[in-house]
């Protein structure tokens, strides 16, 4: 990473800033962050920033519904770790919950449980006790709720 110092004027940081922003959805502190990487001022900022938004280049709705869908989907992350990466992007908590309710029940348990089969085949452990524990550990990490995975471990429905 080169420590040069950019500078650029309005125009032309805005004409970068709708690019970033076109490429892919971007939370309000993302672009904030990045704006002041290029040493703009604040007064430069905060004019960009309402630009982004009223040509919808910024939308955080669709950024946190966005962001929400692709890391359960692609990623296999539950509602706890998604949350928790919504917060560090400092989406409000109203919209954090709105876009963790797009993600249908039964999806996320069919989910949690491929995780869940996926992994037990990966192990060897034979104790069943720390094959389980091992198992909700590792399903643990990728965000899902304790007593869901608890409740789906005890009945066997997976292992």
């Amino acid at each position: 990473m080169n420590n040069k110092r950019l500078v650029l004027n309005t125009g032309q940081a805005l004409a970068k800033a709708e690019n970033y922003c076109a490429y892919q959805e971007r939370s309000t502190f993302e672009v904030r962050s990045k704006l002041q990487e290029w040493n703009l001022s604040q007064q430069e900022i905060e004019h960009i920033i309402s630009h982004l938004i009223q040509q919808n280049f910024l939308n955080e709705v669709r950024f946190a519904e966005a962001y929400t869908l692709g890391k359960f989907r692609i990623n296999g992350w539950g509602k706890l770790k998604i949350r928790y990466a919504l917060r560090l992007k400092q989406v409000s908590p109203e919209l954090i919950t709105k876009s963790l309710q797009k993600i249908d029940d039964s999806d996320y348990i069919h989910k949690l449980k491929h995780l869940i089969k996926k992994k037990s085949e990966l192990l060897t452990e034979k104790d069943p006790y720390k094959r389980r524990y091992k198992l909700t550990q590792y399903v643990s990490t990728k965000g899902f709720e304790q007593e869901l995975i608890s409740d789906l471990l005890s009945k066997n429905q997976i292992v």
